[in-house]
């Protein structure tokens, strides 16, 4: 028989933190100039981190047998909750507004090397901050890659990104300054979806830019030169699929470059060049899994754009996050929203909504509330079918509707369907002169009898019926009327 009593164990270690009469190591941490102390206890800090236990050896202490560590770029409110995880082995991230703040605490636990807690941040920020992972790709990317693999997950996270949308780091400004290890964990992937060609022409752009005492000519290389680039690239060759390329290609783009091969690689290029059908001693790797997207472009470069006047582009990353888990695609792949119809563009008579929106299909539809900060909406994997001659329910398992909280992502609400008989309603056409989107049971609806969404309060939200009930949870506080300062219908292209 054993009895654990770790709540007040907890709760006495956190008493210890809080007494300032008997510690003996002060924590100094500054960022954007604000700078704050903390008192803790080495003993605490030692058993509790390694990284701790080896800086403390290292630090003299004062006549007062107080040691001070010095931490600059940590801010006191990231530091304070890691010092309280030390000593009760409690995070409460109820109250943090900012992911931002998450991701920064995230990464304090690495540079702290406790690992408990690193290991549960990242697990939280991809299973419930995926879409804010995805608005912020180029900043998350180029930190955990500089981590010295740390972060596993999340260069997972990415690496699944990046292998469907190469484009994201291929093209970006900074490819040159990516790591090794980076670029050779990108170019290793089978299913990297870029032409062969186009990934030898950057990994050449890559070495190059790493000796920049080349001389700028290709015609001018000596024999010093090409052994420079061939010292920087010997990682990174092994993984080109040279046999997938064209013999035109190779002839144009491989060839000049010769002499960074090893012989016997040099002399099956030039005999594959010859005699295309017979085999060689070097090794080849299988093609790389190449598809082409329904729309090449994907979302995350639509970050750069204004695409919509009522979300921004987290809310279209956080709306993508839930339809792809909601129909099993490939985790964490970027959708690309078109705009097909904007009220204060084209106009709020219902007729309208149903014929520009006849025969699409993966729309998402975007309501900006009169009056209040409210945006409301939902998700149609169907077509929208205007010749419909009665009013019919229509069956799906994979439509949602929504609450977006300006700025406060987390605070969203996402409500999926739960009856699939009643998911959505197709008006006929003698009712589409007054109603746009019906989700469930009036739990989502567009209506107005003066053939002007605006102009009247017919629209409603959230009407519980009970066991008539269509969709998981409310949407809004208050159930009721309102009308629609404006609204949105995009398409959604999913990759």
């Amino acid at each position: 028989m054993s009895f654990k009593f770790l709540e007040k164990l907890s709760q006495d270690f956190t008493a210890l933190l809080n007494d300032k009469e008997d510690y003996n190591v002060i924590i100094e941490v500054s960022k954007d100039e604000n700078k704050e102390s903390f008192t803790a206890h080495s003993a605490v800090l030692r058993y509790r981190s390694s990284y701790f236990n080896k800086e403390l050896t290292n630090i003299p202490q004062n006549e007062n047998n107080v040691k001070t560590i010095y931490k600059p770029d940590i801010s006191a409110e990231s530091f304070n909750i890691a010092l309280r995880y030390i000593y009760n082995g409690i995070v409460d991230l109820v109250n943090v507004v900012e992911t931002k703040f998450i991701f920064e605490l995230m990464i304090l636990a690495g540079e702290l090397e406790l690992e408990e807690l690193f290991n549960k941040v990242e697990i939280y920020l991809i299973e419930n901050k995926d879409s804010w992972l995805l608005a912020h790709f180029s900043l998350i990317y180029h930190t955990i890659f500089k981590q010295n693999n740390k972060f596993k997950l999340l260069e997972k996270f990415c690496n699944n990104i990046i292998a469907k949308h190469p484009n994201i780091i291929f093209d970006a400004e900074d490819f040159n300054s990516l790591p090794e290890s980076t670029l050779i964990s990108t170019i290793k992937r089978d299913d990297l979806k870029l032409e062969e060609i186009k990934i030898w022409d950057k990994v050449i752009q890559w070495g190059i830019n790493r000796n920049p005492k080349l001389p700028s000519k290709l015609e001018e290389w000596n024999n010093e030169d090409f052994m420079a680039l061939k010292t920087t690239l010997q990682n990174c060759l092994p993984y080109i699929r040279y046999f997938q390329i064209s013999r035109v290609d190779i002839f144009k783009k491989i060839k000049p470059y010769m002499e960074i091969f090893n012989k016997q690689l040099s002399d099956d290029l030039l005999y594959h060049l010859l005699f295309p059908d017979k085999p060689v001693k070097s090794i080849i790797l299988p093609p790389r899994s190449i598809s082409i997207p329904e729309i090449p472009e994907p979302l995350l470069p639509q970050i750069q754009e204004k695409f919509s006047t009522i979300i921004t582009n987290e809310h279209a990353t956080e709306i993508s996050s839930w339809i792809w888990i909601n129909r099993n695609y490939t985790p964490y792949s970027p959708y690309r929203f078109k705009l097909i119809l904007r009220g204060s563009k084209d106009g709020f008579d219902p007729k309208i909504f149903w014929k520009m929106c006849h025969d699409n299909s993966n729309t998402v539809i975007i309501l900006k509330v009169a009056g209040t900060n409210e945006i409301l909406g939902g998700f149609n994997p169907l077509k929208w079918d205007k010749t419909m001659k009665e009013n019919t329910w229509m069956k799906t398992k994979d439509s949602f509707i929504f609450s977006l909280k300006n700025g406060e992502l987390q605070n969203s609400i996402l409500s999926r369907v739960k009856n699939e008989e009643k998911a959505i309603q197709y008006y006929g056409s003698a009712n589409q002169t007054y109603n746009g989107i019906r989700f469930g049971n009036d739990e989502l609806l567009m209506q107005t009898f003066v053939s002007n969404f605006t102009l009247d309060k017919e629209s409603w939200c959230n009407f519980d019926k009970g066991f008539d009930k269509c969709y998981e949870k409310r949407i809004r506080k208050t159930e009721g009327f309102f009308s629609i300062v404006d609204y949105e219908v995009f398409k959604v292209f999913i990759n």
